[in-house]
């Protein structure tokens, strides 16, 4: 039975890119077990209440399953590391723990706007000679046709996505994108409706995020899709995403799992995720730069593959302390 004894959360200012913040927590049982878990970019009062309410919330309670915890202070970094230090006490992988079967993943990587259509197809080449199989493109009014046009000319076979961000209000301009047989088009509107509307107009799936199971529940309810981007980071727990997951699996939704920038850590939160047997689609957990990493093996893709760790228990990584301590810009124990 999980005890925990000890727990530190530190806060991090990743060195890459816009410098985005993570915070971790490390929980350390009666046996000296340790589990981890992290938050990227997390809202502005995490760190508060991790602070004064994580420590009430676990040290010195009982549990035998992290369901039994419930909602956590802090969110999804405390329930990660809950359920990392509960599958290192077992001696499983977290993805077993999950319901995961999957022992490799294949990865999509995503690509955004370039100043030109031979720098697009240029990059679009890095990636297929570095063995990805899928690409999923950026896509907004203005820069949607043109590209797609150019990228599926040069890589005829190909499987191609393409990631609105919401930037679209009118369907008749991405369902002249389905002529160009993509595997999905995701987050095209703002609204369900518009959704649905387009799913009846293309064959590719549309493609939604959903940050509740009960925002699922709508989309399944009105057919606004046929697939689903699942963010584990964005839900509150790892067993709200496995409950996502059984649900778009019921519903006959594929899956594509992405997210967990970071160090490393939401990253492998993702990938134990992705083995579930629902989640079909290519993910998304492109490897963040050494820089940031503080995990063992790196989290990343090898050849357009991503592998499902399954020598050690838990996370399936283990964490340089060391450095987690230097990257730290505040930190608190209890």
């Amino acid at each position: 039975m999980p005890r925990v004894r000890e727990l530190e959360v530190f806060r991090l200012v990743l060195p890459y890119g816009r410098r985005p913040e993570s915070i971790l927590v490390r929980l350390t049982d009666h046996g000296g077990m340790t589990g981890w878990g992290e938050v990227v970019d997390p809202a502005p009062k995490t760190w508060a209440a991790l602070e004064e309410l994580l420590a009430g919330a676990l040290i010195g309670v009982d549990w035998e399953h992290p369901d039994e915890l419930g909602v956590l202070p802090g969110g999804s970094a405390a329930d990660m590391a809950c359920w990392d230090l509960w599958a290192r006490m077992r001696g499983v992988p977290l993805s077993h723990a999950l319901g995961g079967s999957r022992t490799s993943l294949m990865a999509t990587v995503r690509i955004g706007a370039e100043r030109n259509l031979e720098s697009l197809v240029a990059r679009v080449n890095r990636h297929v000679c570095a063995g990805y199989a899928h690409i999923t493109l950026d896509v907004h009014p203005g820069w949607d046709i043109e590209p797609l046009r150019a990228v599926r000319q040069a890589y005829p076979a190909l499987s191609i996505a393409v990631d609105a961000r919401g930037a679209y209000t009118d369907v008749g301009a991405l369902e002249a994108l389905d002529a160009y047989t993509l595997s999905s088009i995701e987050r095209p509107f703002a609204d369900l409706a518009e959704h649905a509307e387009l799913q009846e107009r293309v064959a590719a799936a549309v493609l939604l995020e959903v940050s509740s199971l009960a925002e699922l529940d709508e989309a399944i309810l009105v057919n606004a899709g046929r697939a689903l981007l699942l963010r584990p980071d964005v839900l509150g727990s790892l067993n709200e995403a496995r409950q996502v997951h059984d649900h778009a699996v019921r519903a006959g939704w594929k899956i594509a799992c992405a997210g967990g920038r970071g160090t490393g850590l939401a990253r492998a939160a993702t990938v134990a995720v992705a083995s579930m047997p629902g989640c079909a689609l290519p993910c998304d957990v492109a490897e963040p730069p050494r820089s940031a990493q503080i995990v063992t093996p790196p989290v990343g893709v090898v050849g357009g593959v991503v592998a499902v760790p399954l020598t050690q228990p838990g996370l399936g990584h283990t964490v340089d302390v060391a450095r987690v301590r230097r990257l730290a810009r505040d930190s608190y124990a209890a």
